[in-house]
């Protein structure tokens, strides 16, 4: 058993203990899929287990294949017999076995996304629904809702709250759209990916025969990335595991981030009510970071009320401590990120494959891709297009590049009937075709659109030219900025997203008013060398930054820019996370419970531990949001890591740039008149108490001459007294001990404290 001589105490305790149910609590970077690789490898090495008798499920298709190479490596190709996939491959392969029991041809389809949006859509058109109202994304979701928490569309129509829920948002049909979806789809001989989890449990609770066969094929079943399985997919592997009881879970709670999915933290958190002969294993040596980086992810996540209680620890060296930058807004903190990893490249010979930038939201990737293209560093966006290539924002620059060039036909041709307004394919191609024949240009014909057209169509053209017209007058008159938010506005653009509340309207929503965004630094920047605020000049500065990303780099030799969301389960040698603003990160949609607001401290404890050697947070005074410049506040969570492992970069704070070359803040009014602006705000309760609100005449003081004894008021944990002072890293913090929330201690360089003399 070669395989176990590498392995720690705890890891190879949670490979040998194979009976009976298991918890293996694996923290991160603790080598956790080592232990459930060779875990399985255990079972038919050593216990002589067929591996058509093991049941492994992941979470992506690139996990499996991966174990699935490990194990071979230590037992040859009798690996290649095991059930392992992901949930919905493992039980489509059962369903397809099964599937005459439940009315269904063996060879059903399987729709994806398109297709379950292309049948909704098509039903609202059958039953004369509105199609503003019932969009096919907000109706899916609310189908995948329910099948996921195995309500089927019966119960649905006869819950009585799903009625008036349904109601009180203007949705009554909603039940019926579930019941014809769901007879479609089964009169078409089609399941959708929900579908796999709820017929599975529908199987197994119909046909008691088929689960008492599959509980006798599988002698154990293991689950990876247990803390993001929801109702469904616990209630099938329980159900499974129900007649041997060999049921091992793998997972950490503190990385359970994906609520929004249908996660379930309440699966791992009270896997021992169902088995009270439960073995918990808990690998808490972590092999990826410096000491340092793992005490702050402890300091953070300590915070959090529900979780299973674990010390992370590593042997590795202590680090640097982490670095924390402050900028004076976002396209200033993009600057500062990219400044910095220019630096560490030129100082230690770094590869840009060792940098990654992890933000909050999609939409904060523009200001750090514009900074990093003006350095040459080049960078590849995970999780979703680069900020330029997004449909949103391609279909409004589309707009803009109309009105300045109407020979643009490409512009042209993605805008005419975008929100639709009656110009359809066919009219198109006769536009196309009168251009072809009169050797003219395409805007010439739509100026003359009577002349080729029915009167409908070109009535129909004639009002899309006037709007033209009346952009290209604003376009004028006015800069960049006024000239591509009328735009956005008139064309319909903005209201047309704006309707969509689904996870992917609101994000393209949000992307396009980042767009509006960055043409308003553009035309608030007070860079001498351009004097032209015009909306043409704006398009050839992103046309050029645009040919910047064209270099020939390979992926391998790109900085990573994702959301913290898509970076969960990888690591990189530096971290930037970027945005920890509150009401950015976490989000101001997070802040209604405290379930909520531990998700979002469970999702910065991930982006803290992808880091292997050096991390920095970065947070921005103030930042463009819906076309306007709004002041921020630094993010709780800053406040929650231990001083003791932090220092304020101040090499890499509050600089404004020319070049890669900060100016010293001190001497800049424009940094200093945005520091003394900070907006304050109402913050949700912290350990349950009371909200504190900063007095209406809150301003910090200078803490220089901070003495023990005084009393101080802080805009978050409001009056204190100071209990002591001390130095941390060279960095001087204090310990107040605050009448509503205890003691905390605060970095003097960051926090803001107004003392009160009397």
């Amino acid at each position: 058993m070669e395989y176990l001589e590498n392995l720690n105490e705890a890891q190879k305790d949670g490979v040998v203990h194979t009976e009976g149910p298991c918890m293996i609590i694996a923290g991160a970077g603790s080598g956790k899929t080592r232990v459930l690789t060779y875990r399985i490898a255990h079972l038919i090495k050593s216990k002589n287990t067929d591996p058509f008798n093991i049941l492994a499920l992941t979470f992506t298709n690139k996990a499996s294949q991966e174990m699935r190479n490990r194990i071979e490596r230590v037992v040859g190709t009798e690996a290649r017999n095991l059930w392992m996939g992901t949930f919905h491959s493992v039980f489509a392969r059962i369903l397809r076995a099964e599937a005459s029991k439940l009315g269904y041809p063996s060879n059903f389809s399987i729709y994806d996304t398109d297709d379950s949006k292309s049948l909704i859509k098509a039903l609202v058109k059958e039953k004369g629904l509105d199609d503003k109202t019932y969009k096919p994304n907000v109706v899916l979701n609310r189908i995948s809702a329910a099948k996921n928490r195995l309500i089927s569309w019966r119960s649905y129509l006869q819950n009585p709250v799903f009625q008036a829920d349904d109601n009180s948002q203007m949705k009554p049909e909603m039940g019926n759209l579930y019941k014809s979806y769901s007879e479609r789809c089964f009169k078409a001989d089609a399941m959708d990916f929900d579908d796999l989890l709820f017929n599975t449990n529908l199987l197994f609770k119909d046909f008691p025969e088929v689960l008492h066969k599959y509980q006798h094929r599988f002698h154990y079943v293991m689950v990876d990335e247990f803390q993001d399985t929801n109702l469904s997919q616990y209630l099938i592997t329980k159900k499974l595991a129900a007649v041997r009881q060999n049921i091992a879970v793998v997972g950490d709670d503190a990385q359970s981030i994906y609520a929004f999915r249908g996660a379930d933290i309440q699966n791992i958190l009270n896997f021992e009510k169902d088995y009270p002969d439960l073995r918990v294993i808990k690998l808490e040596q972590n092999y990826r970071s410096t000491q340092n980086i793992v005490n702050v992810a402890n300091s953070v996540i300590n915070h959090n009320k529900a979780q299973l209680h674990k010390n992370v620890w590593t042997q590795n060296e202590n680090g640097e401590l982490i670095h924390l930058m402050k900028a004076t807004s976002d396209n200033e903190e993009g600057k500062l990120v990219a400044s910095s990893i220019f630096e560490e490249k030129v100082n230690h010979q770094y590869r840009n494959s060792d940098f990654a930038v992890l933000y909050r939201t999609n939409s904060q990737s523009r200001a750090m891709e514009e900074a990093l293209r003006r350095v040459n560093i080049g960078y590849k966006v995970i999780g979703g297009l680069s900020f330029y290539q997004r449909r949103e924002i391609k279909d409004l620059m589309g707009y803009l590049r109309f009105v300045v060039n109407q020979n643009d036909e490409q512009a042209l041709r993605r805008i005419i009937n975008l929100p639709k307004r009656g110009i359809g394919p066919g009219t198109i191609e006769k536009l196309m075709v009168a251009a072809y024949d009169h050797d003219i240009s395409l805007w010439e014909v739509l100026v003359n659109a009577k002349s080729f057209l029915s009167p409908r169509a070109a009535n129909a053209v004639h009002d899309f030219v006037t709007t033209i017209r009346s952009f290209k007058i604003v376009a004028e008159q006015k800069d960049a900025f006024e000239t591509a938010d009328h735009i956005a506005k008139v064309s319909g653009l903005l209201k047309f997203l704006y309707e969509d509340k689904t996870i992917e309207g609101l994000n393209r929503y949000e992307n396009v008013q980042e767009l509006l965004n960055a043409i308003k630094e553009f035309v608030d920047s007070p860079e001498e060398s351009r004097k032209d605020n015009s909306l043409g000049a704006f398009l050839q500065e992103i046309a050029l930054l645009s040919d910047a990303d064209t270099e020939k780099d390979t992926e391998l030799e790109k900085v990573t820019l994702m959301t913290i969301h898509s970076a969960k389960g990888l690591e990189f040698k530096h971290v930037y996370v970027v945005g920890l603003e509150e009401d950015l990160f976490p989000s101001q949609m997070m802040l209604s419970s405290r379930a909520d607001l531990e998700e979002e401290r469970r999702l910065f404890y991930v982006a803290i531990t992808r880091a292997q050697k050096k991390l920095f947070l970065s947070y921005a005074l103030t930042r463009y949001r819906y076309g306007r410049l709004k002041s921020c506040e630094p993010s709780r969570f800053i406040e929650e890591i231990d001083p003791a492992f932090i220092k304020v970069d101040r090499k890499w704070s509050s600089g404004k740039f020319s070049g890669t070359t900060p100016i010293n803040p001190a001497n800049d009014n424009y940094a200093k008149t945005l520091v003394t602006g900070i907006r304050r705000q109402k913050l949700q309760p912290l350990n349950g108490k009371a909200q504190i609100t900063a007095s209406k005449n809150f301003i910090p003081s200078d803490t220089t001459n901070l003495q023990e004894g005084m009393k101080v008021e802080h805009p978050k944990f409001g009056f204190g007294k100071v209990v002591k002072l001390d130095q941390a890293g060279g960095q001087k913090k204090a310990r107040v001990n605050f009448e509503n929330f205890g003691e905390k201690t605060l970095l003097l360089s960051f926090a803001k404290l107004k003392i009160h003399y009397s």
